[in-house]
């Protein structure tokens, strides 16, 4: 996004920004292939959800490696409400593996996965949404020939009910990770794209067409703070922290498609067999290599915060056991 030209910005902005065009492309695309899907809403998909920052994108990267599931991938990009009619135009070619804008040790291409179905639920009111959604999912398998689904969307923490009634068989995993470590993630990468945004309004475009808000000049936080407010502080990203999974802990920890993964095991063979592999009905069996990344942190922060978000943190590891 650093370096689109005039036209590809402008075709972003058409594709991703305008409501009655996105709507329209996926009519189109409905219209072109309803009779050739096949309906996939009872196989074994996957959801991965959190606070960003807790290794979801890690997580996407490790079940999309085994080739058994489909997923929007940079390469459908601005046309994503209409996947199939527009792979048949060859316009883009191959482009060398970039860092991504997180810096954070991770590459991607055209042909990686990426969080993109939050314009698919930015384009439509609720009711639209639980009318189109199998329709959608349906159509990005049919593309990709596969008939197993995976989404990492930071978003669908608020969809849990949705995504339980429309595949019943699948299952949701939210990872979680030590509360000051992730809190502090979440705040350098605020300051990262705040800087960013300033130097490349593109940037803050781009993020604002996708419904990405998590960080950066137009934040948005998940949940009304209680005693902090002040994005530049520590202390509001902990508390979002607790917040975040204080609500997901009471609502879901006794929901059995919903998966608690401790971001800090992510190495850990047994774990990864306990607490994913043998809930999800033939996954193949292959190395995943994971550097948990701890850092220095001299910054003040609320001890008695982190006291109940430690104590929460300890209650996540033992849920779905």
């Amino acid at each position: 996004m650093k370096n689109y030209n005039f036209f590809q910005k402008l075709l972003h902005k058409l594709c991703l920004g305008n409501f009655f065009l996105k709507k329209t492309l996926f009519e189109i695309e409905k219209i072109s292939f309803k009779k050739k899907i096949a309906d996939f809403s009872n196989n074994n998909h996957i959801f991965i959800t959190s606070l960003p920052r807790s290794g979801t994108t890690i997580l996407l990267l490790f079940f999309y490696k085994s080739r058994r599931y489909a997923s929007l991938i940079y390469r459908d990009m601005p046309f994503l409400m209409a996947p199939n009619f527009f792979s048949r135009i060859k316009i883009k070619n191959n482009i060398e593996k970039k860092l991504r804008a997180h810096d954070d040790g991770i590459y991607y291409d055209l042909n990686s996965p990426e969080a993109f179905d939050e314009v698919f639920y930015n384009t439509f009111k609720n009711d639209e949404i639980k009318e189109n959604l199998k329709m959608y999912i349906n159509l990005i398998l049919h593309k990709n020939k596969k008939n197993l689904y995976i989404s990492k969307n930071n978003n669908n923490y608020k969809r849990i009910e949705l995504i339980n009634s429309a595949f019943p068989n699948s299952k949701i995993i939210i990872p979680f990770r030590n509360p000051i470590q992730h809190a502090y993630s979440l705040l350098n990468q605020h300051k990262r794209f705040c800087i960013l945004q300033k130097k490349n309004k593109f940037i803050l475009e781009y993020m604002n067409l996708l419904g990405h808000y998590e960080f950066g000049l137009e934040h948005k936080s998940w949940n009304k703070s209680t005693n902090y407010n002040n994005f530049d502080d520590l202390n509001y990203w902990l508390e979002q922290w607790y917040i975040f999974f204080s609500n997901l802990s009471l609502n879901y920890k006794a929901n059995q498609s919903v998966i608690f993964l401790s971001y800090e095991k992510f190495n850990d063979k047994k774990y990864l067999e306990e607490k994913i592999l043998n809930k999800i009905h033939g996954f193949p069996e292959f190395e995943f290599t994971f550097i948990n990344s701890i850092k220095k942190i001299n910054l003040d922060f609320d001890k008695a915060l982190l006291k109940n978000c430690s104590e929460l943190y300890n209650q996540l590891e033992y849920s779905n056991v």
